[in-house]
């Protein structure tokens, strides 16, 4: 009771109050800041990592020593290892993409129809025409729908690719140009993956490349993309022959890693916000110490206990912790939950783009709560608040009522 008449606004304490309500709204922006950033961070790598991994293999077998001309009899082989869910050859190769309208760098990956519809990223993203038999004849080609929109391109369309490993003349060697029209687009959800890839079939590939009955490499996904290392081995000795293993987490380190620097760094940043919060706990506490002297000697001299004195001050601190705490976790969680549809409504009436496609390589803005995590910042920021109420608490419950009386 006494503790929530001192968190009350009273008169002598106009400036402590102040101080406690700005610690409060501190502690509030930083939990909900905490909240709403981790969230994103881990949003974003969520969802470029399924994004990753559902398009391109877990595992990437590339030949070593020889070309990959057995690539049928070792992709048959792999697949039957323990824990291996699909092997895919294919053929990859850098080429110019244009159309009557516009002219753009591509990638070109050839596979195999039958593989196309097993890849889970890939085949429910088709998002305009159709694939039928025809597609292993070489009568067409799959792009991404962004690839299409900044060609000018729709299903039907020619689209012209570019390599500059064409024929060998005595003039030397000649750009292989040809012209292929589009089947189907597909929307991956990746922006450098819809903007560039070019999906032709696996025998046109070796003939457009020049390849005499070899592939690129051999993908391969498994069950468990996080274990990748200990499948490894099985599929080296599944190959029988000289292969290079490149799994998805080499492939794309530099990426991950920084996503987890600047995911730590954010986390350091923002909680010298909550520590900013306890030392404002700090100051006001000790004002309200200094003011309430007369008070504590009263209670004091009554009977009260200087381990009373200590909880009822340690209960007006933490009080002040405890509701910024819970009302920064429900801002945080609820801004989480609709930050796609405030997103928008920002975009809406500021008339700008706040996430940029191709900036951030996801067509939405991505956000996945840890309990975790949460579980920590809470934690955390309740420990902070409550070392912060400890020294005033602390000196009040050392107060002589004597002196404080007499000081009055």
């Amino acid at each position: 009771m006494v503790a929530l008449r001192y968190l009350l606004p009273h008169r002598k304490g106009g400036v402590a109050a102040l101080i406690a309500v700005i610690s409060f709204l501190c502690f509030l922006l930083g939990v909900a800041i905490l909240i709403i950033v981790m969230s994103v961070m881990n949003g974003f790598r969520v969802e470029l990592q399924s994004k990753i991994l559902g398009f391109s293999g877990h595992i990437i077998v590339t030949p070593s020593q020889t070309p990959l001309n057995d690539f049928e009899a070792v992709t048959e082989r792999i697949g039957k290892v323990p824990g291996v869910k699909l092997a895919v050859p294919f053929v990859e190769g850098q080429v110019l993409v244009s159309s009557p309208f516009s002219a753009s760098g591509g990638l070109v990956h050839g596979m195999k129809l039958e593989d196309i519809q097993k890849m889970p990223g890939l085949a429910s993203n088709i998002k305009d025409g159709k694939l039928d038999g025809n597609f292993d004849q070489g009568q067409g080609v799959i792009i991404g729908t962004r690839l299409a929109q900044s060609l000018g391109l729709q299903i039907g369309d020619g689209i012209t690719l570019i390599s500059p490993k064409g024929d060998v003349t005595a003039l030397g060697t000649t750009p292989r140009i040809k012209v292929y029209p589009v089947v189907a687009t597909f929307e991956v959800g990746m922006s450098d993956i819809d903007s560039a890839f070019v999906i032709m079939p696996l025998q046109e590939s070796q003939a457009y490349f020049n390849r005499d009955g070899d592939v690129t490499g051999i993908e391969v996904y498994v069950d468990d993309p996080d274990h990748v290392q200990a499948i490894g081995e099985e599929i080296e000795k599944a190959a029988g022959r000289p292969v290079t293993l490149t799994d998805w987490r080499q492939r794309n380190a530099a990426f991950f890693t920084a996503l987890q620097v600047e995911r730590n760094v954010m986390f350091m940043i923002l909680m010298m916000l909550v520590l900013m919060a306890s030392l404002g706990v700090v100051s006001s506490m000790a004002m309200l110490v200094q003011s309430k002297q007369t008070d504590i000697a009263i209670m004091r001299t009554m009977g009260a206990t200087s381990g009373a004195m200590m909880r009822i001050f340690l209960i007006t601190g933490m009080s002040i912790g405890i509701i910024g705490t819970t009302c920064g976790l429900v801002v945080g969680l609820v801004f989480c939950r609709y930050i796609e549809n405030i997103q928008e409504f920002i975009s809406w009436i500021s008339n700008t783009q706040l996430f940029n496609s191709e900036i951030y390589f996801l067509s939405r803005l991505p956000a996945k709560t840890d309990p975790t995590e949460v579980i920590v910042v809470v934690i955390t920021t309740l420990v902070l608040c409550f070392l912060a109420t400890l020294y005033p608490s602390w000196r009040a419950a050392r107060l002589d009522p004597v002196e404080a009386l007499r000081g009055a």
